[in-house]
């Protein structure tokens, strides 16, 4: 599942930021009172909220990533040529 994909079917507020070699990935999972957990399995985030779990896959190019979740809000945070 793309992330475009993602948000569109589940009504998630998403937003890209594209900088020169790197990019954020920002997606609001409905605020602070709701549970959830973040991971990355090689280029996919897998985040487990509120018993639903949602994949994605990171975008071509992108060597590294990091992920973390705060007050609902899934952050991730991309190096590399993309």
């Amino acid at each position: 599942m793309t992330l475009e994909q993602f948000t569109r079917n589940e009504g998630q507020l998403a937003r890209q930021y594209q900088y020169d070699d790197s990019a954020v990935l920002a997606v609001d999972f409905g605020g602070h009172e709701i549970e959830a957990t973040v991971d990355l399995v090689d280029d996919t985030v897998i985040v487990v909220a509120d018993d639903q779990q949602y994949e994605f896959d990171l975008p071509d190019g992108a060597d590294d990533a990091h992920t973390f979740m705060k007050n609902g809000v899934l952050t991730v945070e991309l190096e590399g040529d993309l």
